[in-house]
């Protein structure tokens, strides 16, 4: 995801989920050339020649939706959208998180920064503006079937360009008037098309697809990880890991996952002492981690390349081509990131899935010792018994999230828009399974932790070895029943803050390590 570029040029150069959460982020600055600016005002004159010429062209000087036929005076046009914001301005529930609404605003801004759009190059600068700023708008997290775009969440977006509307800045929800007052602004008019330009466009679900990619990518190296560790502290079996066997079935995240599990479990004690044990194989929770993780990365990479191809795309509607050809299509319809989104949502969902049964297994008291519930001491002490529950809970709740919500098509605009992609579903319920996955993965690290434990004095490679040290300094190791939350939330904090990828990392460097794969660039650049 890092970049050693600090100036991204919006329009132009080639944006992804990683540049787009760095633009995000502050560690890279978005700016306009001038070659873009020339067309953004290209673009922009059009459309004002269009308006002079009188000839109908939808949104420019025509109602919207089922409104297309109705014809609006030149006077007019200006009126129009700033209505259009104020009008479609319906959302409802909670907002959505600061990151993902500036993520709105950046992939808005490169969108319109490709000319054509017919925006006015003043509109984009204020956009940007915002960004640069971090005065971000509030924006409702309900109220977009997907398909004309996010319109309600954009309008809510750009409400401040005109004076209207709440922003959170330094940390605090103002109102735009009380934000132009700091800073001596001026609402902008609006000239044709710039409303709908605005609001016409899938930066709402596509900014969710940025954050399920850099969540769930985060899901599947520690899921990774923390399975290494399970097969260990159970003593499983590193042969179906082995390359010649997922030669022969050559999935490219299953034989990433594979060799990523090799590596993890290199030079270890612990797997040469129990090399030549009677046990024939492991339960599919430990022997099927290639198999079910790798799934679950294919359709990662899936959304991954999807999502480059739109955020990279210009999706609001007409497209102005030059003044001979405007073009009123479909651009805006989320379906194709709606349906990604719903399988990335499956493939989330089973990695919690997988985790839950591996956690199960680690309390049966069926691997050598290790005891029952991983305490000695039981009957008088529960162990582990009931962090299980709270796994079973998530990973069911999770079940009942995976149903595809584009699946569902419900008409609007009287019946204009008689297909809707119900994308922003599709991403909103994506990260809410993205993050009862992070619970369930830190509970499976406490677990498999504690199962690691009992393999001492044996050492694993130094890997896994430093990946439990940097575990211990946060959670002891439980020889009697305590408040079990606290350790699961200090769990959360080490998956949220990505704590043990970075000490895998460290590790890697200070030992000059590197996984040998040909997929390796496809599952961990973004």
């Amino acid at each position: 995801m890092a970049t050693s570029k600090k100036i991204f040029f919006f329009g132009e150069d080639h944006l992804t989920a990683g540049l787009a959460l760095c633009l995000v982020r502050g560690t890279i600055k978005g700016q306009i050339s001038e070659t873009a600016r020339k067309k953004i005002r290209e673009s922009h004159q059009t459309v004002l020649r269009i308006v002079e010429m009188g000839q109908p062209v939808y949104g420019i000087n025509t109602g919207f939706g089922p409104l297309c036929t109705t014809k609006i005076s030149k006077t007019e046009t200006k009126i129009l959208q700033t209505n259009i914001l104020q009008s479609h301005s319906v959302g409802v529930g909670q907002p959505i998180e600061n990151e993902i609404a500036k993520l709105m605003l950046v992939l808005k801004a490169h969108s319109l920064a490709k000319g054509f759009s017919g925006i006015a190059e003043a509109t984009l600068d204020r956009i940007i503006w915002h960004i640069d700023n971090d005065a971000i708008p509030i924006v409702p997290s309900q109220g977009s079937v997907g398909a004309s775009g996010d319109l309600a969440p954009l309008s809510h977006l750009f409400l401040p360009l005109i004076g209207l509307g709440k922003v959170r800045y330094i940390r605090k929800v103002i109102s735009t008037a009380q934000l132009h007052s700091i800073y001596g602004l001026e609402p902008l008019e609006l000239g044709p098309k710039e409303g709908l330009a605005l609001i016409n466009g899938t930066q709402f679900i596509a900014a969710h697809a940025v954050m399920a990619i850099d969540k769930m990518h985060a899901c599947l190296t520690h899921a990774d990880i923390i399975g290494a560790m399970m097969i260990e502290g159970l003593q499983g079996s590193v042969k179906p890991f082995y390359k010649e066997l997922h030669d022969l079935r050559a999935f490219k995240g299953n034989s990433y996952v594979a060799a990523k599990i090799r590596f993890l479990l290199e030079d270890s004690e612990i797997m040469q002492d129990h090399i030549d044990c009677e046990r024939v194989q492991d339960p599919y929770s430990l022997r099927c981690i290639p198999q079910v993780h790798g799934a679950s990365r294919n359709a990662w990479l899936h959304l991954k390349e999807l999502l480059e191809i739109e955020l990279n795309s210009v999706t609001d509607n007409p497209i102005i081509i030059n003044e001979e050809l405007t073009i009123s299509g479909g651009s805006f319809h989320g379906q194709p990131l709606a349906m990604a989104l719903d399988y990335a949502c499956l493939a989330a969902s089973e990695l919690g899935n997988i985790s839950d049964r591996r956690i199960y297994l680690a309390l049966e008291g069926n691997s050598p010792g290790v005891p029952k519930l991983l305490m000695k001491d039981t009957g008088i002490n529960s162990g582990y018994m009931i962090l299980q529950y709270t796994t079973a809970a998530l990973a069911s709740e999770n079940k009942g999230l995976c149903f595809p919500a584009s699946a569902d098509s419900i008409p609007t605009s009287l019946g204009q828009e008689d297909h809707v992609s119900m994308g922003s579903i599709s991403g909103r319920k994506a990260l809410q399974v993205l993050e009862n996955v992070e619970k369930i993965l830190a509970i499976e690290l406490l677990t498999a932790a504690q199962a690691f434990e009992f393999r001492k004095p044996m050492k694993s490679g130094v890997l896994l070895d430093e990946v439990h040290k940097t575990i211990r300094k946060k959670v002891a190791f439980a020889d009697k029943d305590r408040v079990f939350s606290d350790d699961i939330e200090k769990g959360i904090e080490l998956i949220k803050e990505r704590t043990i990828l970075h000490s895998v990392e460290k590790t890697m460097k200070r030992n000059n390590m590197k996984m040998e794969s040909p997929f390796e660039e496809e599952f961990e650049k973004y």
